[in-house]
C-alpha cells in the first residue's frame, strides 16, 4: 500500500512540475510578449486573446495543482493550507489552528496531509450542509494531532464507508502508519481525529478511544 501510493505521488508530482514548469512559463512568456506588442490590431481582438491566455494560465496551474501541490515544500505547509482556505472562503468559512511548536514534517507526510484536508473540506462542500469547519493541528512528543470538524448535519459512517471521499482519506492515513477515529452524528456535524507517529511509531490506540 505504502509503496503504491509514493509510486503514484512520484508519478503524479512529475506530472504536475511539467505542467507548472513548461506549460504554465511558456503561457505566461507568451502572454508577455502579445502584451508588448506594438500594434494597432483591433482592441477586442487583444482582450479576447489575453483573456483566452490568462484561463490557459489559470487552467494550467489548477491541473498541476489538482495532481500534485508543486510548491508545498517551498511555500511550507501551513502556508500551503492558508492558501486553500483562501481559495475556499467564498464556500465555506474555514479556520486553522496550528499549535505553537509546530516541526517541518516529512514532505510525504505533509502532502498526504495536505491532501486529507483537501479531500474532507470538498466532500463537506459537496454533500454537506455545514457553513463552517474547524482545522486544528498540534505536535506531541510521540505524534502530531490532527482534528478536522465541520457544523454540518454529519453522515452514517456504514452507509458512506465505501465512497471513495472516505477511502482516499484512509489510504491516506494508512499510508502514514497513523491512527484514525471518524465521529459523525446525524444533524451534529462531523468529525476526523488523526495522530500521526513519529519515527513512524505508532500511537496508543487508546487515545482515540
Amino acid at each position: 500500500m505504502l509503496e503504491n501510493i509514493k509510486a503514484q505521488e512520484e508519478e503524479r508530482k512529475r506530472i504536475a512540475v511539467m505542467i507548472h514548469d513548461d506549460i504554465g512559463n511558456r503561457l505566461n512568456i507568451l502572454s508577455l510578449w502579445l502584451n508588448n506588442l506594438d500594434t494597432q490590431g483591433d482592441d477586442v481582438i487583444k482582450k479576447n486573446i489575453y483573456s483566452q491566455m490568462s484561463s490557459l494560465i489559470d487552467a494550467a496551474r489548477s491541473i498541476s495543482h489538482s495532481l500534485y501541490p508543486v510548491n508545498l515544500e517551498s511555500v511550507g505547509f501551513v502556508l500551503y493550507v492558508e492558501e486553500l482556505i483562501a481559495n475556499l472562503s467564498h464556500k465555506i468559512s474555514i479556520s486553522l489552528k496550528v499549535m505553537p511548536g509546530y516541526e517541518k514534517k516529512d514532505i510525504f507526510v505533509e502532502v498526504q496531509l495536505y491532501r486529507i484536508i483537501q479531500e474532507f473540506t470538498t466532500n463537506v462542500i459537496k454533500h454537506s450542509t455545514a457553513t463552517d469547519l474547524w482545522i486544528y493541528i498540534k505536535d506531541y512528543p510521540r505524534h502530531m494531532a490532527v482534528v478536522i470538524s465541520d457544523n454540518g448535519q454529519g453522515f452514517d459512517y456504514d452507509l458512506v464507508k465505501k465512497g471513495m471521499g472516505i477511502k482516499n482519506i484512509e489510504s491516506r492515513i494508512k499510508s502514514m502508519n497513523a491512527t484514525h477515529k471518524w465521529k459523525s452524528t446525524p444533524n451534529k456535524g462531523s468529525r476526523l481525529i488523526i495522530l500521526i507517529p513519529r519515527n513512524h511509531e505508532l500511537p496508543n490506540q487508546n487515545s482515540l478511544n
